[in-house]
């Protein structure tokens, strides 16, 4: 049995983390039961933030997602966070918030591939179907069936033309039940998005 493979659905327990099915995580260097404590950071509950991703996703072994706490603010003159000890500099609590630039959520969406060591940053939005490569830094949302690279990542190339994209899309074949997908499995690892939509059809 494969121990460093685990689907994160079933390992991930914190609330303001919600995982898709099947999405898988690698790791073999550390646990990879530990992906909360190892690879979500700075994600401290009063931010409220939350990390979304979707079913069928691929994440491969230290993978970073990095989030508000870590954006020491720039609206001060100084980054230091002044705020993060409140008592000393006689600053009320409710400051701490302001320590840092909070850039929301991080969505991935179904389907994606992150490849090894990629980081993707607070408030960055993942389409269904991307491909980010390896040490990749995503710093801006990445379309749909859009692979990216390099640091900070840039679109290298979509995987497919805006009307197969589109029709992927429509279809949503993540969101069907086991039983349908079986049926279709051999029509998506095929690769002919035309013959996928016509037996999709038949469902």
């Amino acid at each position: 049995m494969d121990k460093q493979t685990v689907y994160l659905d079933a390992v991930v327990t914190n609330p303001a983390i919600e995982i898709g099915a099947y999405t898988m995580y690698n790791d073999f260097v550390n646990d990879p039961v530990d992906f909360e404590k190892n690879n979500v950071l700075y994600h401290y509950p009063i931010n409220k933030d939350r990390l979304i991703i979707g079913r069928f996703c691929s994440i491969a072994c230290g993978a970073k997602f990095i989030f508000t706490s870590a954006n020491h603010t720039m609206s001060s003159l100084s980054t230091y966070p002044f705020p993060l000890f409140f008592e000393e500099w006689d600053l009320p609590i409710s400051e701490v918030a302001k320590a840092w630039d909070n850039k929301g959520d991080i969505v991935i969406g179904n389907d994606v591939w992150i490849g090894y060591e990629a980081v993707i940053l607070s408030g960055v939005r993942i389409g269904d179907g991307a491909i980010i490569g390896t040490r990749a830094v995503v710093t801006k949302d990445v379309e749909p069936y859009t692979i990216v690279g390099g640091i900070p990542a840039k679109p290298i190339r979509k995987r497919y033309d805006q009307d197969t994209i589109e029709l992927l899309e429509a279809m949503r074949w993540w969101d069907l039940p086991q039983e349908q997908l079986r049926r279709l499995l051999p029509v998506i690892r095929n690769g002919d998005v035309k013959e996928l939509a016509e037996a999709f059809g038949k469902l």
